[in-house]
């Protein structure tokens, strides 16, 4: 799972987000909710929190089994926690590679005709570094 900081950037670099059955995400509401509430992590699923779309726009409704009240909360007040196989997607045809190195993973995209890597021991943080780059350079 890619950290909070860097899940933080990709939304604030404009990555849009669908959310879908099986999603992460984390509370964005700043000065609204105690800090161990805003790091805890919750998955979209039909049972428990449910997305859904109305006229002004996507809402997350939880559906009464959470430790505290809350009945629904837009997404932009949300922070999509991306999974590896959902950051490599959104690469689309840039992604050439995914290599293993001796401590770290690097992968390797070709934006613009330029081959950049990204190195990391998480591979879903070196998918998440070259996507924030790719986005950065299609503003």
């Amino acid at each position: 799972m890619i950290s909070r900081d860097l899940a933080v950037a990709l939304k604030g670099a404009g990555l849009v987000w669908h959310p879908a059955s099986g999603d992460r995400f984390q509370l964005d509401l700043p000065d609204h909710v105690e800090p161990e509430v805003e790091a805890d992590v919750y998955t979209v699923s039909e049972m428990t929190i449910e997305s859904q779309r109305t006229p002004t726009g996507t809402v997350l409704g939880f559906n009464g089994t959470t430790e505290w009240a809350l009945d629904s909360l837009t997404i932009a007040d949300a922070v999509w926690l991306p999974r590896e196989d959902q950051l490599r997607d959104l690469l689309r045809g840039t992604f050439r590679s995914l290599r293993r190195l001796a401590d770290a993973f690097e992968v390797e995209v070709e934006i613009s005709g330029a081959r950049l890597r990204f190195e990391h021991p998480d591979a879903s943080e070196a998918y998440a570094m070259a996507l924030l780059e790719l986005i950065g350079r299609a503003n």
